[in-house]
């Protein structure tokens, strides 16, 4: 009788299963597969025309159009990097906005009573800021 009284026991529990949503069908189209993703036969029907899924470009333009499968290139379309020129152009060190309420700095922005780093010369910066033990490395 105990056992019968065990087994009706476990028998009745709840319980939940989530074994079964689990391992059922999914919709592969929802999932995003990148380019890289994939096994070598679908990588294969990617390479045609008729792809099943869109090439997925992760954020970079194309320098050009595709013509018959072929890109063409247009150099219009492929980006440049513009630097500006800084070669005469006078860099002014960042200015503490207490110094300026106080009125230690002139109309220019220059300090009245400069520090011992504000005093240095251009070539000894450089000498400093490359000598072993600063923090630039």
């Amino acid at each position: 009788m105990s056992k019968i009284n065990s087994l009706i026991n476990y028998i009745s529990k709840r319980s939940i299963s989530i074994t079964a949503p689990r391992e059922g069908k999914r919709n592969f189209r929802k999932f995003v597969i990148a380019n890289k993703r994939g096994s070598r036969l679908h990588k294969q029907q990617q390479m045609t025309e008729n792809r099943q899924l869109p090439m997925d470009k992760l954020g970079v333009r194309d320098t050009g159009y595709y013509v018959k499968g072929r890109l063409v290139t247009v150099p219009e379309m492929i980006p440049d990097i513009i630097v500006p020129d800084l070669k005469d152009f006078d860099l002014k060190p960042k200015k503490i906005v207490t110094d300026f309420k106080q009125g230690k700095l002139d109309s220019e922005g220059n300090p009245l009573e400069p520090s011992e780093e504000e005093k240095l010369q251009p070539d000894e910066a450089v000498k400093r800021a490359k000598r072993t033990g600063s923090d630039i490395f």
